[in-house]
């Protein structure tokens, strides 16, 4: 499910010439875990956490609890997860740090897949 965070990450990936990610991409062979974005290719994935003030369910006990094991099963298959809130996309970080862990990944300007999808 599209969330209004996810499509104002999406806007700005695209206006920046970032390749569009894979939307909802399940990375885990077994669990049926998603990443709100992902990068298959270089193994980024970014997890758009709303609701942190409003007591969401990725801030209260158990949703935090399984988010900690999602997180750490991706990290022990090789995926660098990017957790990026309404602030960290409004004021640039989120985008800032998607081109920084995409570049370090092996990503160049120009590799194409900048808005194919």
């Amino acid at each position: 499910m599209m969330s209004y965070l996810e499509d104002m990450l999406d806007i700005l990936i695209q206006d920046d010439g970032l390749p569009m990610p894979t939307p909802e991409h399940r990375f885990h062979p077994v669990r049926k875990w998603r990443f709100d974005r992902a990068y298959p290719e270089y193994k980024v994935a970014v997890e758009c956490e709303g609701g942190i003030f409003s007591q969401g369910r990725h801030t209260r006990g158990l949703g935090f609890q399984k988010d900690c094991t999602k997180y750490n099963e991706a990290a022990l298959l090789g995926w660098l997860v990017l957790r990026v809130t309404a602030r960290h996309i409004e004021d640039g970080r989120a985008l800032v740090w998607l081109r920084r862990a995409l570049t370090e990944r092996g990503w160049r300007d120009g590799d194409g897949r900048d808005g194919d999808r």
